[in-house]
């Protein structure tokens, strides 16, 4: 993160330097628009409340590249791409969570991922040695997880392209638990067979149904959400209303963030965690 303001953020992934919108970054820049143009290879443009294209503004960037995450944990690859919806296939900020699921996470683990997009936390448990699951319900993306997996040269991943909350309640009727369960739902979304889901409607029947899969003990749960106004608090209290079997002494709420160059911190998002 380099700088933010203007209802956008100036980041680099990798060679590239992208300018794209972020509703959270409110009030000033610390550098000048022109500091910003000649800095950045692309500017993400909002056509629609959901699309926009990409502007080049100087050098050769390639619709496609990698990136590369390396701490004395976990090194994994990513594929990076330009989509019409201004992602590029990484959420760096949950970097915080990938580290907290590899501490938490062994060979013997058995692992769920629900709105896995991309697949970083997949690969992070995977990367340990877990067996994983990882349901999105955009055939797309699971490939692009799949691509990420490979390109990492990480063991294979049980890929579901499916409702979250439908595959959630089958898994409750078949009896089967979790070692570790990682959620990141959006405020919007249509499964696969037109299944539709709105937050706060849908999150506290799945967290309900979450907590009969989740094991009680060695065990961990990480609660994501990116939806504005959408307080640390709320998945905090879900997680103490329908984990009560589980011992809460570890829950842990907050804010994801990133820091830019001048120290100004830009929230990306709330999480609430545990474990057993």
């Amino acid at each position: 993160m380099i700088d933010f303001g203007a209802g956008e953020k100036l980041e680099q992934f990798g060679k590239y330097i992208l300018i794209r919108p972020e509703p959270q970054a409110v009030g000033n820049r610390m550098l000048s628009e022109a500091e910003w143009l000649k800095t950045a290879h692309l500017r993400f443009e909002q056509k629609t409340s959901n699309t926009g294209i990409w502007k080049r503004l100087q050098g050769e960037v390639p619709d496609r590249w990698q990136i590369r995450y390396e701490s004395p944990s976990l090194q994994m690859t990513f594929r990076l791409a330009l989509t019409s919806f201004k992602h590029v296939g990484v959420f760096p900020e949950q970097a915080v969570n990938w580290e907290y699921i590899a501490k938490h996470t062994n060979s013997d683990s058995k692992i769920l991922n629900l709105f896995a997009y991309t697949g970083g936390a997949s690969l992070a448990a995977a990367a340990k040695g877990a067996e994983v699951t990882h349901v999105d319900s955009v055939k797309q993306v699971v490939s692009w997880a799949n691509d990420n997996r490979e390109l990492s040269k990480i063991r294979d991943i049980r890929w579901m392209v499916e409702d979250a909350l439908r595959f959630v309640q089958r898994e409750v009727r078949r009896g089967n638990s979790y070692h570790g369960i990682i959620l990141d739902p959006p405020a919007y979304g249509i499964g696969p067979n037109g299944e539709r889901w709105k937050l706060e409607e849908k999150i506290n029947v799945l967290v309900e149904e979450l907590s009969h899969l989740l094991k009680t003990e060695k065990s961990f749960l990480i609660f994501n959400a990116y939806s504005m106004g959408f307080s640390p608090l709320i998945p905090e209290a879900l997680i103490q209303t329908h984990f009560r079997k589980c011992n809460l002494k570890q829950l842990e709420s907050g804010e994801l963030f990133f820091t830019d160059k001048s120290g100004r911190k830009l929230p990306m998002g709330v999480f609430s965690r545990f474990h057993t």
